[in-house]
């Protein structure tokens, strides 16, 4: 079912007896519950993320939303008892800021005409990149994929997933890597 009246899905209706129909746009049928407008996916360029593009996709199209690609950079640090720190070119961040930022323009040149898509890269941890922006800019809606870690592996890396879903000012649509589909 379409969610707007002019998305172009139609539902065919016929009368009790089974006779005659009418095509009939299907967001006339079934009103809004709720609006999308502003979609989030964080994006590190891997598989899992690049299957929640694909959620979000869909769920853009359907609801005529703007979709933002979002890739959050953690800082360069070095542990404190790391004796030599090599010296980096000062404007070394900002061309991996700017490197990023073309590789999601071209990401989101991909997606196809129709879809407003906006690329975004920002520095900071990732969890807290994500739930800040989201929260600055009137989030509908954050779709995030998982790399479904499991035992030593998660506790040592942690699952930004995870505090995305418990810090976000709006729903997440957690994607799983190997689950069943519906897109």
């Amino acid at each position: 079912m379409s969610s707007s009246p002019d998305s172009g899905v139609k539902v065919i209706v016929t009368g009790k007896d089974g006779h005659g129909h009418a095509t009939v746009p299907a967001g006339l049928l079934a009103p809004m519950r709720f609006q999308l407008k502003q979609v989030l996916v964080p994006v590190d360029f891997s598989e899992p993320s690049r299957k929640s593009i694909q959620y979000a996709v869909v769920f853009a199209q359907q609801f005529g939303a703007r979709l933002t690609l979002l890739h959050v950079v953690e800082p360069l640090s070095y542990p404190p008892d790391f004796a030599v720190v090599p010296l980096l070119p000062p404007d070394a961040e900002d061309a991996r800021i700017r490197e990023l930022t073309h590789q999601l323009q071209q990401l989101a040149e991909k997606l196809g005409p129709g879809i407003e898509t906006q690329p975004v890269v920002t520095s900071g941890r990732p969890w807290q990149g994500i739930t800040d922006y989201a929260a600055a800019n009137n989030t509908d809606l954050i779709i995030i994929s998982t790399h479904g870690y499991t035992g030593i592996k998660h506790v040592l890396l942690g699952s930004v997933a995870e505090k995305i879903v418990r810090h976000a000012p709006c729903p997440v649509l957690v994607v799983r890597a190997e689950e069943h589909d519906f897109v």
